[in-house]
Formats: structure tokens, sequence, C-alpha cells
């Protein structure tokens, strides 16, 4: 093999790319890139068809057409599907260069979802996609990486993506049980008879709220340390309530060896304990092992316009009928008032109540004007509520459909990782 200095030729099916030995070295591709570390034209023939020792010229057998697209996305960092080409075709390209599905464009990776669904995932495994001796590589593998950054990106996989590997479910698994002791504790600690429990086996309630608390620091430290981008990280809002729920315990423990209980301290007291009732939202840490948490998550996200106008919606519609409703309820007659509507945000909270039909009872109208008008409020409130849900319901169908594909492809390469 001729590189140093020297000119290396790509032939793809017919059509030619001439680059130098550096551009091989650090080509996205990675099954370009690995032509520079061979020593022998066997380990070439491995990664290519054909090699012409005189011309320096690699040979594929594979789709022009296709890897000009994929050369665009080397240039442009856009990946689109051929027209005209089927999507697993341009798929089998991808896998074979060392590409993933992650690096499409959302609408590509969307018709390749639905595409694979259509045919079914039972039917479609790497295998049969993938020719023999190339495995697909994701997307982080794909630029040839120094065995720390390997191994801190590996760390990071195992800690973000529980569906990544073996070790990644297990330390979820164990994530998840720290989440559970935790939250019962939470929630042992607003009964009555806690205080007198507590008393009687003080040291193993410290013992185990002490082995949560570290488990969730020692995770969370070692996430920030192995992030890819450290500002991303500390915005992201799971975190933020990752850093507020365990601050409380260790400002508790700081106050409390320097001999001042945080139960005396008034306003700081009472912070304390609202932050530490803040531990409740560990729970949407569960969301990165439930897929019906992550579908909801990726629903709201996705349909935050279909959100903000239910909620305008009922805004214009509570801010109408409770005007009204105070009007006819307390406004005309003067001899009998009724004292529940003696003012609209009064009337407000009948409203709202009445519009979701849950209807407590704790308020209801007694003349006849509001009467009409309750059912009124009712029946709208139904309709109005009903108009946006379908946009919602297909979104959400849509997220589930997505991120089951995408949990599917991780459990193969679970299977593939576990056989070998």
């Amino acid at each position: 093999m001729k590189f140093g200095n020297s000119i290396c030729v790509l032939n793809v099916g017919g059509t030619r790319y001439a680059f130098t030995s550096e551009v091989i070295r650090d080509f996205p591709l990675r099954r370009v890139s690995r032509l520079h570390a061979c020593a022998t034209e066997k380990e070439v023939l491995e990664l290519c068809d054909d090699y012409d020792r005189d011309r320096n010229e690699f040979f594929f057998d594979r789709h022009a057409q296709a890897f000009v697209f994929i050369m665009l996305y080397v240039r442009s960092g856009k990946l689109r599907f051929v027209p005209g080409v089927c999507e697993l075709s341009f798929y089998t390209e991808m896998l074979y260069w060392g590409l993933e599905s992650a690096h499409l464009d959302s609408c590509c990776q969307k018709r390749l979802d639905d595409r694979m669904s259509d045919i079914g995932m039972d039917s479609l495994s790497e295998g049969d996609i993938v020719m023999s001796g190339d495995e697909p590589h994701s997307p982080d593998e794909t630029v040839p990486q120094t065995g720390c950054a390997k191994w801190l990106e590996k760390v990071r996989r195992t800690f973000e993506e529980p569906d990544s590997s073996l070790a990644a479910q297990i330390l979820a698994s164990v994530s998840v049980i720290f989440v559970i002791v935790s939250m019962v504790m939470l929630c042992a600690s607003t009964l009555p008879d806690w205080d007198t429990a507590k008393r009687k086996t003080v040291e193993e309630h410290r013992i185990v709220e002490a082995v949560c608390i570290g488990w969730f620091t020692a995770e969370c430290i070692v996430r920030f340390l192995v992030a890819r981008d450290k500002c991303d990280f500390i915005r992201h809002p799971l975190n933020i309530i990752d850093v507020i729920a365990i601050t409380p315990y260790y400002v508790t423990m700081a106050m409390a060896g320097a001999g001042m209980p945080g139960a005396g301290l008034g306003v700081v007291g009472v912070t304390l304990r609202v932050l530490r009732m803040m531990r409740v939202f560990w729970l949407m840490k569960l969301a990165r092992h439930f897929l019906g948490l992550q579908t909801l998550g990726l629903t709201l996200r996705r349909c935050y316009r279909e959100m903000v106008m239910l909620m305008v919606f009922v805004c214009v519609a509570m801010a109408i009928y409770s005007a009204l409703a105070q009007l006819l309820e307390h406004g005309l007659d003067l001899g009998s008032r009724n004292n529940d509507y003696a003012s609209i945000p009064a009337a407000a909270w009948w409203v709202i109540i009445s519009m979701t039909t849950v209807g407590y009872g704790d308020v209801y109208p007694v003349t006849i004007g509001g009467r009409v008008l309750g059912g009124m409020c009712v029946v709208s409130g139904i309709v109005l509520l009903a108009l946006p849900i379908t946009f919602i319901y297909h979104s959400f169908v849509q997220c589930y459909h997505e991120l089951k594909l995408r949990s599917a492809r991780y459990a193969r390469s679970l299977s593939a990782e576990v056989l070998r």
C-alpha cells in the first residue's frame, strides 16, 4: 500500500475519488479511514473488493449514486435518501460505510422506521442487511478515537443509554432500585408514626439514606465527567433536578455538624424541607429506563403548540363563564346571593371543574340562569378539550412507534454483544 504523501483513489461503482493519505487517515467514514492502518494487501481486501497496487486504487463494488449522497453528508453533515432508491437498500450502503440511522435527517429517519415497521421488525435483522463480516457501528465510532476517548465514550453510553449494553442495563436496574428505595423512604417519612419508628432505628435509616444519596451523587459526578458537553449537561432539566434533590442532604449534614439543626431555623428550615421534597422528582429519572415515560416526554415536547392552544381555549372559556356565573349567581339577585360566587376568581374554580367534568360538588349554581350556564359550560368544555386531543393522540402514537423501533435496534445490538 502506498500511503505517506501519495494519492489514494477510491473507485466506488465506477466513480473515482482521489484523496491524499492524510485525508484517508482522518476520513469520517470508518471503512475508508481503516484503510490507512492496513499493513498488508490481505488486510486491504478485507475492507474493499479489489486493490490496484500500481495506481494505488481501491475498488468498492457498491452503489455509486448512494455513495454520492454519503459524500454529501461527509461535506455538509446532512444525510438524506437517494430519490428513487429503496430506503432499506440505502440503509445497507450506510451500514457498509460505517454509518447508522442516527446520521439521517429526522424526516428520512422516520421514513426508514416506517419502512422497517412495514416489513416487520422480526423479519429484519442487521444480519439480513449487513454484508458478511461488516458490522454496523454507532454514530460515535465513525470517526477514529484514541483509547482514552473510546473508554470515556463507552462509560458515557453505559450511564446515558440503558439499552446500549448489558452493563448499562445492570447499572440502570440498580439505579431504579435506589430510586424506588428513596421514594419509599420519602413517603414513609410523612407517616404519623414515622418519628417514633425513626427514633428506634435511627442508625438504619441514616445508613439507607446515606447509601441512596451516595449512589445518586456518584452517578451524577461520573455522568458529568464523561459528558461530551459540560454546559449542555448542566442545563439539562433532569440534571438540575438531580443537583437540587441531592444538595439539601449535604447542607443538612453540614448544619448538623456545625450544631445548627435545620428544624429550628425558621425560613431556612422550611426551605430545606421544601428542597428535600424535591426528591420526588427523582421519579423522572425513570424516564431513561421506561419507554412509556420517554414517549410522554417526547409527545409533550413535540405537541407544545397544541398544548398551548388547549390552555388558551380553556383560559378564554374560563374567563367568559366565570364572569357570567358571578353575575347570575351573585350580581343580579340582591335578595339571595350565592356567596360561593362572590368574585370572578371564585367562580373560575367552579368553571374549571365543570369544564373538565370533575364536579366536586363543593360549589354549584342555585339560580335557573346559573344552572343553564352550567350546562353550557360542561358541554363546551367537552368540545374544547376534545379539539386538540386528536393531534396529541396521533403524535403520541408516532412517538411511541419511533421509540419502540429505536429500542428494538438497541436490543439487536445488545444480543449481538452477548453472543460475541
